[in-house]
């Protein structure tokens, strides 16, 4: 019995396929494979010696059976709001058909008339749902093999860096898209048994590695590639193990998930898609309404009515009153320094509403539109030491101060690496612990508009902000050693971390860019 005619029992009922797998079998080359449903007797097995380890990504590595999802992504992040729409409206087609046509369908709708060389989704946004969708048993088995090579179906610019970056895979096989002057035509190149890919996987010795290499696959799915029969060993697993999986925790990643891009903050199922279309023209009205709001009353006004329309405001530890100092040079009222880390655009207006008083903020970029439509006043820094230090000390001596010394947002449980010029700034400096929660929109982009980040973060139903005040810290004046600064800095953003239990990390704008838009960040 031939290869391909073993493979054609994949599409035949599971009571006939383990009949028929339990029969013994005389030829030589059908009898070199096993099937086994259970994973937990994959772990038992001898994997861990195995050389080269051939999976199904779909199949074997994510819970969910849906691709929607991924594409939806796609159609929305690289898109528009218009192509998201019309993948949701096909959508119901796509499954109608086969799942090979299905993808078909949603790649041309997706990929058709994007730039190949602005098309970011893949690393930037895909990632961390693809993370959130791995299953820990599937992940688990994956690592027993020294050399990992991922089957998928879906285009290799969706799924490549989430392998490759965040699973350690040493060869990713998927589908290639066809481009036509730099732009994407929403067609896919077609299945070829391209033999020479053989000699990258296996190594020059074919033999000796196929003797070692095993594959495993999904019950419900046909082993479509021909990679697969180069195994020695091809495990099955069937569609209720994978379903019961736990998801993989976050302290179990291969490599921290940092930085990551895209307006959805929900996982675009076809149910939480239909609700986000049906909830955006009422959003929209609501953003509006409370911007207005924000800007057009009194803060004593405006917090209850904002407050009423679903914005949540916690406070803890609120400051009590304390007072100006007096600068040693001038004999004058400084006002004091707010330092905290930084979510969205809105966090210095959220201190201003937590103090009930009106301070001053200043920010490395700020899209014009977003600075005229502050209800606060903002101040731009140049990135130049000298004059961002008097601008600062000016600035505290008019009044108090907000700064976010990360000079850019991070939407993760991390901190960025604090610049230490505000510690130079003042004796007395109030560290601010903020966290920011949404439900259907980030309000913060590295790749789009940013004049668009408030009214994204305001569309969402109820977005909340919990800010903690903590206790006051000495500026690098008051210490001796030319290091001091950094000390502080460190120290601060040590403190701000411990109050919301986040990471401290070395990592600035610079690296947050390169790794979500491809440039500096410098605006």
């Amino acid at each position: 019995m031939s290869t391909e005619a073993l493979f054609f029992f994949f599409r035949i009922p599971l009571k006939q396929l383990l009949n028929y797998l339990h029969k013994k079998v005389s030829n030589i080359h059908a009898s070199q494979f096993k099937f086994q449903k259970s994973p937990s007797f994959v772990l038992r097995s001898g994997l861990t010696d195995c050389d080269t380890l051939v999976f199904n990504v779909e199949g074997t590595l994510l819970k969910s059976s849906s691709l929607f999802p991924y594409f939806m992504l796609v159609a929305f992040e690289a898109g528009s709001l218009l192509r998201a729409l019309l993948l949701f409206l096909l959508y119901p087609f796509t499954c109608l058909v086969r799942e090979e046509m299905g993808i078909k369908m949603m790649v041309m709708i997706c990929f058709f008339g994007i730039k190949k060389a602005s098309f970011r989704a893949g690393s930037a946004v895909l990632p961390k749902f693809f993370l959130e969708d791995v299953g820990i048993e599937g992940f688990e088995m994956m690592r027993r093999g020294r050399k990992k090579v991922a089957v998928s179906c879906l285009p290799r610019v969706m799924v490549e860096s989430f392998l490759r970056d965040y699973l350690e895979v040493d060869i990713v096989v998927g589908r290639e898209l066809k481009v036509v002057g730099g732009y994407f035509v929403g067609l896919m190149e077609e299945k070829k048994k391209d033999m020479s890919g053989l000699e990258a996987i296996f190594g020059d010795d074919q033999k000796r590695s196929c003797r070692t290499a095993i594959g495993i696959n999904n019950l419900n799915r046909p082993i479509a590639h021909h990679f697969f029969s180069h195994c020695k060993d091809v495990y099955l697993m069937s569609e209720a193990d994978r379903t019961s999986w736990h998801h993989l925790p976050r302290d179990k990643y291969t490599k921290p998930l940092i930085f990551h891009d895209g307006r959805l903050a929900l996982r675009p199922t076809p149910l939480s898609t239909l609700a986000m279309f049906m909830w955006v023209p009422f959003g929209s009205c609501l953003a509006i309404f409370r911007i207005i709001v924000a800007l057009s009353l009194p803060n004593k006004i405006s917090l209850p009515i904002l407050v009423f329309s679903g914005l949540r405001l916690k406070l803890t530890a609120k400051p009590k009153g304390s007072p100006s100092v007096l600068t040693a040079k001038q004999n004058k009222p400084k006002g004091l320094l707010y330092v905290c880390n930084h979510r969205t655009l809105l966090d210095p207006l959220y201190i201003s509403f937590a103090l009930s008083k009106p301070v001053t903020a200043v920010t490395y970029s700020l899209s014009r539109l977003s600075e005229l439509l502050a209800p606060i006043r903002t101040v731009r820094l140049t990135r130049d030491r000298d004059q961002d230090g008097k601008m600062m000390d000016k600035l505290l001596s008019q009044g108090d101060l907000v700064v976010c010394p990360e000079g850019t947002t991070c939407r993760e449980p991390y901190l960025l690496r604090f610049s230490p010029l505000f510690s130079e700034m003042s004796d007395n400096i109030i560290p601010v612990a903020m966290d920011s929660h949404v439900s259907m929109f980030h309000g913060t982009t590295a790749g789009g508009l940013k004049c668009l980040d408030p009214l994204f973060f305001l569309m969402n139903p109820c977005p909340s902000y919990n800010i903690q005040f903590l206790e006051k810290v000495s500026g690098a004046s008051c210490h001796d050693g030319g290091e001091s600064r950094f000390h502080v800095a460190n120290h601060v953003q040590s403190e701000l971390g411990k109050a919301l239990g986040f990471e401290c990390t070395s990592l600035n704008r610079k690296d947050k860019y390169l790794t979500l838009a491809g440039n500096e960040g410098i605006v």
